[in-house]
């Protein structure tokens, strides 16, 4: 049987998921742009980021453009944690197909 302790628990939660897979699509995304995407609200949104970079997986960047802006993207230690996770999808969905 498979062994579901590999997935990853910081990614595996739904929202975290979709942090994870925004910012896997391109180099960094803006607040807004994820909290637009993935209707999250600000609170949540941000509990979710702050639980990724303290994981070492997302970095912040911020900058003042017009506006203040904060921007994340995937650091080299999470789009590895990230494929990883994928991989272990992988293995599951194909398990489950046999």
């Amino acid at each position: 049987m498979f062994d579901f302790d590999k997935l990853d628990k910081t990614i595996h939660e739904k929202g975290r998921l979709g942090i994870m897979t925004l910012l896997a699509t391109r180099p960094s995304w803006a607040f807004q742009d994820l909290k637009a995407e993935l209707k999250m609200s600000d609170g949540n949104l941000v509990t979710h980021l702050r639980t990724l970079h303290d994981a070492g997986l997302i970095a912040v960047t911020k900058e003042m453009l017009d506006r203040p802006q904060t921007s994340y993207s995937l650091t080299a230690k999470g789009r590895t944690a990230f494929q990883a996770y994928l991989s272990v999808l992988e293995q599951i969905v194909s398990a489950g197909r046999q």
